[in-house]
């Protein structure tokens, strides 16, 4: 998997910017806050369609237009496709493959895979579960397209199911008829087989995934640690997973709803499900999120990471791209040189940095560097690159 080239349009900071990328390592150089990140951002969302830093469209959207657009070309074993993602501060997005307009995300989704390892990805480890859910989901993506739909299905119900629960809520603090409650609730029963059904189909994939994933980051991580800990990694889901059947595990889903019914009518919201499940990493055995230094965090995730790549790789069949967003100058030189020792020449790289000296010589002289900086002109600013 190669990516030819990149055209920002009206992009963040960009205004007009094409970028032919000429090496298997591009290194982006530049200051702080001049668009480096913005650039990986927007080959993560041809990737997934989903940006790690923002949930809104118009953030995207260059301060003062209307739109934004995004035009890439991908060299795949298959052949070679241009994709293309417009961006409105209505919300509404238009995808297009080789000039086609696409109804469906999933059409658009596994033309070009990517995995970001940025500063922020201790956050994996020290963040909320929300955090490492997503983290999950957005792997899964990528591995299986057709995840993206189950997910939105799942949270799709669920927001109909907690409206349902705060209509009885209501129901039953105003002391209505028997009779209204006694309908309302009968729906619910219909919402609850439907939540069930879906999120068995989440929680199952979430839990191979994991399982697929470990001995990978086990290997990594014995390699960067030198032996010296163990890492194990654990979905930790709400409803019991003892056996991968599908009707055992979406049973105990209802089960576990039933339990927990008078709660969720008191609350108004649903607390049974995997939107409510986490992932926990442990090292020796200790809760890496409680126990372990910075050092042994750093490590882990760089081991998931790699792990990522790997999977990646085994399940599609080539290499993804590896997006590194500022991760040198936050890694000792030990694991630094794990990681571009384990990249080589296998991964097409873009790496954003500040200064160069973290790169040997070799590195240097087999990468494209292109610098980054922000040209003003009237009335807004521009960015451009300039290499």
């Amino acid at each position: 998997m190669y990516l030819k080239n990149i055209n920002l349009y009206t992009f963040r900071n960009y205004y007009k910017q094409s970028v032919n990328l000429q090496s298997q390592k591009t290194i982006l150089l530049g200051n702080n806050a001049q668009g480096k990140s913005n650039l990986l951002e927007a080959i993560e969302l041809l990737a997934t369609l989903k940006s790690h830093r923002t949930r809104r469209d118009q953030d995207l959207i260059l301060e003062g237009e209307k739109s934004s657009q995004i035009v890439a070309n991908v060299e795949r074993i298959y052949g070679e496709s241009e994709l293309s993602i417009t961006f409105r501060s209505s919300g509404k997005r238009t995808l297009m493959l080789n000039h086609e307009k696409l109804h469906r995300h999933l059409e658009f989704l596994g033309h070009i895979n990517a995995v970001e390892f940025s500063c922020l990805d201790l956050d994996l480890v020290r963040g909320s579960p929300e955090i490492r859910r997503t983290w999950l989901d957005t792997l899964l993506i990528q591995l299986e397209p057709i995840y993206a739909h189950i997910i939105n299905q799942y949270h799709k119900i669920l927001r109909q199911r907690n409206s349902l629960l705060k209509i009885i809520r209501g129901q039953l603090n105003n002391e209505e008829k028997s009779n209204s409650i006694l309908s309302t609730v009968s729906q619910l029963k219909l919402w609850d087989e439907q939540l069930a059904e879906a999120g068995t189909r989440v929680i199952r994939r979430r839990n191979r995934v994991i399982q697929r994933l470990v001995p990978l980051a086990q290997k990594w991580h014995e390699s960067i640690s030198g032996r010296a800990e163990l890492l194990e990694i654990n979905y930790l889901s709400n409803i019991s997973i003892k056996n991968e059947d599908h009707q055992a595990i979406q049973q105990r889903f209802l089960e576990k709803i039933e339990q927990r019914s008078a709660v969720e009518k008191n609350l108004a919201t649903t607390i049974v499900g995997p939107h409510r499940d986490d992932v926990e990493f442990t090292i020796n055995k200790n809760q890496a999120k409680s126990y372990g230094s910075q050092g042994q965090q750093r490590t882990l995730v760089l081991a998931i990471k790699l792990a990522e790549l790997q999977l990646i790789e085994d399940v599609i069949g080539e290499p993804p791209l590896l997006l590194l967003d500022d991760v040198l100058a936050e890694l000792d030189n030990n694991r630094q040189k794990q990681l571009l020792e384990a990249i080589q020449g296998r991964f097409q790289t873009l790496i954003t940095t500040t200064h160069l000296p973290n790169f040997d010589t070799e590195w240097l002289k087999s990468s494209q560097i292109i610098k980054v900086c922000l040209l003003y002109t009237s009335p807004s600013p521009r960015d451009g690159l300039l290499s």
